[in-house]
């Protein structure tokens, strides 16, 4: 059985700041399924250690980055785990990288340069009779471990960087290099240096044998200066080791028929029996009980990359429309502000939330008409997964894998009995909101698109097979 070497900073449902945990958490379990056999190996936070109680001691090292460390083996959910137990780096309070004030912790790349090292080692000499055939690092926490692959001698397996978002690239100064332990070498253009610091995230796009991002249109579009992050010469270099392999859902946890955290289960067949959602929805944010008014929901981080400062600016069309808006989630202080000010002067219209709430993001999903996406860039997304999985239609930016994922219900596609939600280009986002409200007055229409919508297939089946070829690639490519 082939066995691969997983390394993220999070994984559900230990850990969770965002998508990535997701697709680190539902992989493995997709992957089992084809034959192969994951190890993930991830930081020991407080909260995975007391979730791990029986985790057993694999291996020691009295002093790793400034302190002791043990390297620990435990399952859960299915999960087979390595876990850093490295107290010095990981045991604080709160968010994986920001301190409770919400600043970077100043340490970050000592604490995942070790989690890099310490997945290197693993992938040269093993641990706890385990020795990968693949090392797959995730986004630029772990993506250093190609350099102390590359750059140390012993063995070397196949190696993989996927990458979920390249706005974060994991950039700190020149003068932290020594304090990582790697030789001088791996300071130099073909390694670890960006621009005249270290670049943990350019490190791995430059060493490792594959690349993979998370939708095959953001793979072509990080080869651009407009989504490239100053990284778009380097990926046209690799183009040909760059895939675009499209994420999935869990979709046991993400399954309107079987779900207990949602007020009435559904599915295709039972489509009225969502209204009791909706309901639930309504009363849960305080607006009019009205089956008939369209309710359209937000569920994501308030930044700008997720382009909500552009419902902001719309936000008094929804109620003008007769529509009503939930949002969930939290981010720059000014949308928080701006949100939490726009539920205040529309009471009965507008509800908002702030925080993340997984039970209520899955009553959400049941329960509205529509999800807004207005993201600037979208490597892949996963709330507009979710939502089609519940019948929600996504109205969605024509970016990344927003555009992989949504069918336009244009005339044509209506005509065809086709399509799944909107996509909507630059500058286009308050007459998507118009073309849902004109839609939602055709209820055939808009019934024919949630029922295509909810037996779509955005399970990890597919990108969990095309991983597999990936990896037996490599393997035999060896």
């Amino acid at each position: 059985m082939l066995k691969i070497l997983a390394v993220t900073s999070e994984i559900f449902p230990l850990v969770k700041t965002g998508g990535l945990a997701d697709v680190a958490g539902a992989l493995p379990l997709a992957l089992a399924k084809q034959g192969i056999a994951v190890t993930t190996l991830m930081p020991g936070y407080p909260a995975v250690l007391a979730a791990l109680p029986a985790a057993e001691t694999v291996l020691t090292d009295p002093d790793l980055f400034g302190g002791p460390a043990r390297l620990l083996r435990a399952e859960t959910a299915g999960l087979d785990l390595l876990v850093l137990d490295a107290p010095h780096l990981y045991n604080r309070p709160g968010n994986p990288y920001t301190k409770p004030d919400g600043a970077d912790w100043p340490d970050n790349a000592l604490r995942f340069g070790a989690l890099a090292n310490t997945a290197a080692r693993i992938a040269r000499d093993g641990a706890g009779g385990f020795l990968p055939d693949i090392l797959h690092a995730h986004d630029w926490q772990a993506a250093l471990a190609m350099a102390y692959v590359t750059f140390t001698d012993g063995r070397r397996p196949g190696t993989v960087l996927t990458v979920h978002n390249l706005a974060f690239q994991g950039l700190f100064p020149a003068s932290l290099f020594g304090a990582l332990g790697l030789p001088p070498a791996a300071f130099s253009m073909d390694g670890v240096e960006f621009h005249g610091q270290i670049g943990f995230l350019k490190a791995g796009l430059a060493l490792a044998d594959r690349i993979t991002t998370v939708s095959p249109t953001y793979a072509a579009e990080i080869q651009t200066p407009e989504f490239g992050m100053g990284l778009d010469g380097l990926l046209r270099h690799r183009a040909a080791d760059l895939h675009g392999i499209l994420n999935g859902i869990d979709t046991d946890i993400w399954n309107p028929a079987t779900d207990k955290l949602i007020a009435a289960t559904f599915d295709a067949k039972t489509l009225p029996a969502r209204a009791a959602n909706k309901r639930a929805v309504q009363d849960r944010f305080g607006l009019a009980p009205d089956p008939g008014r369209l309710l359209l929901g937000v569920i994501s981080r308030l930044t700008w990359q997720k382009g909500l400062d552009l419902l902001l600016d719309a936000i008094a069309d929804i109620p003008a429309q007769d529509a009503q808006l939930v949002i969930l989630g939290a981010g720059e202080r000014g949308m928080e502000q701006g949100f939490a000010a726009a539920a205040a002067a529309h009471p009965g219209a507008i509800g908002c939330v702030i925080g993340y709430d997984e039970p209520l993001a899955h009553q959400i999903q049941a329960g509205i008409d529509a999800l807004l996406v207005p993201s600037r860039f979208e490597p892949c997304g996963l709330t507009q997964l979710c939502a089609l999985r519940y019948g929600a239609l996504p109205i969605v930016a024509r970016t990344g894998g927003l555009a992989d994922t949504v069918i336009d219900a244009n005339e044509a596609a209506l005509a065809a009995g086709a399509g799944t939600g909107l996509q909507f280009g630059p500058g286009q986002f308050r007459p998507a909101l118009q073309r849902a409200a004109a839609l939602w007055r055709r209820p055939p229409a808009w019934r024919r698109l949630q029922h295509n919508a909810l037996v779509a297939d955005f399970s990890w089946r597919i990108p969990a097979s095309q991983y597999a070829a990936l990896y037996k690639s490599l393997v035999k490519q060896g």
